[in-house]
């Protein structure tokens, strides 16, 4: 099996930096998800349904929060990044349902969800306005939404110069899409955080 280094630390061969290069000791300092998922309210047996998922880096703390009766969904179009996530559910003994589609057509469960979340996704979707659709039907009445993305194009680590939404352009979707918006507040000073109610 091959090693690689990558922040100083050693990955086996495929299990090198995840979002966007950037190793998740270094993307934790930007986005901690131990204090983003307690934020929009995850807690012991909810259901969360993390949309662009990728390998886990919402996805896994989220089920250590969601415990044993909870359940966490990952969806995502990668597979490679889906086998990883699974890999690193399996190894931390931790139930994550991950789920390989485009956002726009899959939905994890019909009004399960406590909370859909997008961890610096939404603005990746070519028809958000359907991946918000899938999101409201797996919301269950009252759900939250929430959309966690960079305030800045082309300044949050490698993402692409003027693929981001402003809080304003994602506030807009989610309310287009039936949503009441309920908080839109700075997270940091790269990042903006909408939670929205079904």
């Amino acid at each position: 099996m091959h090693e690689h280094k990558h922040c100083g630390h050693k990955h086996k061969e495929g299990h090198g930096p995840g979002y966007k290069g950037i190793c998740d000791s270094d993307r934790r300092k930007m986005m901690d998800p131990h204090v983003i998922l307690p934020k929009i309210g995850l807690k012991p047996g909810m259901t969360l349904v993390d949309v662009g998922c990728g390998q886990g880096f919402f996805a896994l703390p989220a089920a250590r929060i969601a415990g044993p009766e909870g359940r966490v969904y990952g969806i995502d179009i990668d597979a490679e990044a889906l086998d990883l996530l699974s890999l690193k559910a399996s190894d931390a003994g931790l139930n994550i349902n991950a789920l390989r589609g485009d956002a726009g057509q899959t939905v994890a469960c019909e009004g399960c969800a406590d909370i859909v979340f997008f961890g610096i996704s939404l603005h990746d979707f070519t028809e958000p306005e359907k991946v918000l659709d899938n999101a409201w039907r797996m919301l269950k009445p009252g759900g939250v939404l929430a959309d966690l993305d960079g305030k800045n194009a082309g300044k949050d680590g490698g993402s692409r110069p003027g693929n981001r939404l402003s809080e304003k352009e994602a506030s807009q979707l989610i309310e287009e899409a039936n949503f009441n918006i309920v908080s839109v507040e700075d997270f940091s000073d790269r990042f903006y955080l909408i939670l929205a109610k079904k």
